[in-house]
């Protein structure tokens, strides 16, 4: 099992499913991940449920997701002014799922943004949106970051928040993904399940590792216990139950409504 090539997504949103796994670690960006777990380069990956949306040929860990069900803070379009009125809205180059996520919206609520993607991952400053009529989409620990260092100066369009009200459901924004060649998937999935309980159930013990850079030193200062646990208790979910799974599907067939993916009926081959 230690020799699994595993992989997963470099954000404070991750540990509680990947904090204390014995062996190697392949961290990334989700779209770096997307592509490495699409050419047989990993074995195993937390990766953007958009992936399997894209490409169904994996096997999904069951009950075990990155989700919000409201308001999931670090998937945001960072803008000023009214959000009706911005004209451009530049894209995360690692995101996949969060920019198809924000592109239904554009379209379902009839905002009249263009999306423009970014050539680089370069660390966004204020002057970069500084215009009323221009925002970017901004996540993970980036996101953090930025709302933290300019809560003042900017507003902020919650994607998890802007999803649930009209949907009622939650937003699934990363899944286990496990290649369909891989042997013994239900003991990967149940020992991945079985971290991830481990690291719910002594959560106040993940968070003071994640304050001590234990497991990406000089990465978490921006961040403290409050934050933290407001952030894991609150904001998240980590479950892939069956409104996660609803919620899934209703993404899906608004992808297909937007031309996005091509029409498909969606089968969860989860172990």
């Amino acid at each position: 099992m230690n020799s699994l090539r595993i992989g997963c997504v470099k954000y404070l949103n991750a540990c509680p499913l990947i904090h204390g796994w014995e062996g190697n670690v392949d961290f990334d960006h989700p779209s770096a991940l997307c592509n490495k777990l699409a050419a047989g380069e990993l074995d195993v990956a937390l990766v953007s449920s958009f992936e399997f949306l894209r490409n169904p040929i994996y096997q999904i860990v069951d009950d075990v997701s990155i989700s919000s069900d409201g308001p999931v803070y670090s998937v945001v379009v960072a803008h000023r002014g009214e959000i009706g009125q911005i004209e451009e809205i530049e894209l995360d180059p690692a995101s996949e799922t969060s920019a198809n996520l924000l592109y239904c919206l554009i379209a379902e609520f009839g905002l009249p943004s263009r999306l423009i993607r970014r050539s680089t991952g370069a660390w966004p400053g204020a002057v970069e949106i500084k215009t009323g009529r221009r925002a970017r989409l901004l996540i993970g620990d980036q996101a953090i970051r930025f709302r933290q260092q300019y809560a003042n100066e900017f507003s902020f369009w919650d994607l998890g928040e802007q999803w649930q009200k009209p949907v009622g459901l939650p937003f699934v924004y990363a899944l286990w993904l496990i290649r369909p060649e891989v042997g013994d998937p239900k003991q990967i999935a149940n020992r991945l399940r079985n971290l991830r309980d481990g690291n719910l159930a002594t959560l106040d013990d993940l968070i003071a590792d994640a304050l001590a850079g234990a497991d990406d030193p000089g990465r978490r200062k921006e961040v403290n216990w409050e934050f933290l646990s407001r952030y894991y208790r609150e904001h998240l979910r980590f479950s892939f139950g069956k409104k996660e799974k609803e919620g899934l599907r209703v993404f899906a067939n608004l992808c297909i409504k937007h031309s996005l993916l091509p029409e498909r009926d969606l089968a969860l081959r989860v172990v």
